[in-house]
């Protein structure tokens, strides 16, 4: 089957949903209905977050491997055929990180659900051959794990296809770090900065920033990469190889830490006290083009380029060729310089209204001080209040409003600005534009997906399709679609 073009020069819109926020919640729900609908209204990029299994909590960032897919994500497993060619063949190629994950969540549940750190010595330490006795002894639930994993993986490539054969790529999301509890740290303790008893000598976050004053202890343990260099940054490798069977193209969440990484003592509390150390990014990423070029013309990858981002940061996005993002929701500051200001947005940058990490932009403005709405409101050359809205008028800086004026029966201020930084973010230089599902649909802050540093309350926001079908196409979103329709059907051209 041709796939549609992976050139990420292209003109494309699409649409941030997390396959948890679909009305189902798993893969053999909603996914047709959802690509149908994407099809039908000329959206070419879907855009999901990592599919892994939480660790904890239900964060998709702090999994439990690198390579599996969450459990979670379908309903039911068919009964096992350990005689199926297809299965027989998935095991032999994900041999190397199969077999090791389903014997650490076999035995993560045999030790009631401690973390690998704290288990019997013979066990945390890998000794061969206790680990060969719990194959065998746990035999039957390897062999169920395995065949979940074939079954998920099965699906995604069958969603895949499908999305392929409606002009649909799949942009996927791949966290640079990696969670300590997990079947990748337990089986290659070597490759990270561990002291002998498996313990994390620092860990990853990001300093103070916009989203928390004391930044961000995310905990993860940081990369032995001398010990990785040594190996030919094999599991980097196959990391990436993996997910490019999954996506069309990936992001690389932060990027920035390729190039150096703030690195916090794990005694610390906060992030407050770490420091930037430099990393071998242009190394590794390389050694991942080589690995790789035979396949692509360019990397399929993008720079989550968010936060403090220097010289050299912007310097190794460019040397290959990778956009980066801009978020507007973040170009109402005094800085006439942002890169989230829409008049700076370059061809080289996936653009969005905001983010999984940003509140809903209907939710942020109304959380916004009255003098701060002023100011995005007169930068958006929007009213202060409906009343002072003309629906007639045509010459409102390209925002149009329905001749009929149906459209703006009991819209508020709010709603206009969520429609502007939409039609903003459309009309914008970059090359790519994604807006989230909540944006489409005007939603406030209880739909929002994830609040950076906070550990309740997340990754639980689900829609549902009276939101984007009530009354026959009336949705906001179908009414938004329709109104730029000329410049989704541009933004999604390959011409």
């Amino acid at each position: 089957m041709n796939r549609p073009s992976h050139n990420l020069q292209l003109r494309r819109s699409g649409i941030l949903l997390h396959p948890t926020s679909l009305p189902s919640g798993i893969l053999d729900g909603d996914v047709d209905r959802w690509l149908q609908m994407m099809a039908d209204t000329g959206f070419t990029v879907w855009q999901v977050l990592p599919l892994g299994e939480p660790q904890s909590g239900l964060s998709p960032y702090q999994c439990s491997s690198a390579f599996a897919f969450n459990p979670a994500l379908l309903r039911e497993f068919p009964g096992i055929d350990e005689s199926d060619d297809d299965f027989i063949s998935f095991c032999a190629k994900q041999q190397f990180w199969l077999d090791d994950y389903v014997l650490f969540k076999i035995l993560k549940q045999h030790f009631n659900d401690v973390a690998w750190i704290e288990w019997p010595e013979q066990w945390k330490s890998r000794d061969p051959e206790t680990l060969q006795q719990s194959r065998k002894e746990y035999e039957k639930n390897i062999a169920e794990l395995k065949w979940q994993q074939y079954q998920l993986h099965k699906r995604w490539y069958e969603i895949r296809e499908m999305a392929s054969s409606m002009g649909i790529l799949l942009f996927g999301d791949m966290p640079i770090f990696i969670g300590h509890d997990s079947a990748d740290v337990w089986s290659h303790p070597e490759w990270f900065r561990l002291d002998s008893d498996g313990n994390m000598k620092v860990v990853s976050g990001v300093p103070p920033d916009y989203f928390s004053e004391t930044g961000q202890r995310w905990g993860n343990p940081h990369y032995d990469w001398d010990a990785m260099r040594e190996d030919g940054f094999s599991w980097w490798k196959s990391r990436i190889h993996h997910h490019l069977e999954l996506f069309d193209f990936v992001r690389i969440d932060h990027f920035r830490g390729l190039e150096a990484s703030w690195v916090i003592d794990a005694s610390c509390e906060t992030a407050v006290d770490g420091q930037w150390q430099k990393m071998p990014g242009d190394e590794l990423l390389s050694v991942i083009k080589s690995s790789i070029e035979k396949c692509y013309d360019q990397l399929p990858f993008v720079a989550e380029d968010l936060g403090i981002i220097t010289p050299e940061v912007t310097a190794l996005r460019k040397k290959y060729h990778l956009p980066g993002m801009s978020i507007l929701q973040f170009g109402f500051d005094e800085f006439d310089d942002s890169p989230h200001k829409t008049k700076n947005i370059k061809e080289d940058t996936v653009v969005y209204t905001g983010t999984h990490d940003n509140d809903t932009t209907k939710g942020w403005f109304n959380s916004l001080e009255e003098h701060v709405k002023n100011h995005v409101l007169e930068v958006l050359n929007l009213p202060s209040a409906i009343d002072s809205f003309d629906v007639d008028d045509q010459e409102t800086d390209g925002f149009d409003a329905d001749p009929s004026g149906c459209w703006y029966d009991n819209i508020d201020v709010a709603d206009l600005v969520v429609e502007r930084l939409v039609d903003n973010a459309m009309h914008s230089h970059a090359n790519i534009c994604i807006i989230p599902v909540q944006d489409c649909l005007h939603l406030g802050s209880d739909a929002r997906m994830n609040t950076p540093g906070t550990i309740t309350g997340n990754w639980q926001w689900q829609f549902q399709w009276e939101q984007i079908e009530h009354q026959h196409d009336s949705s906001r979103m179908k009414k938004m679609l329709q109104r730029n329709e000329n410049t989704h059907r541009f933004i999604c051209s390959d011409n």
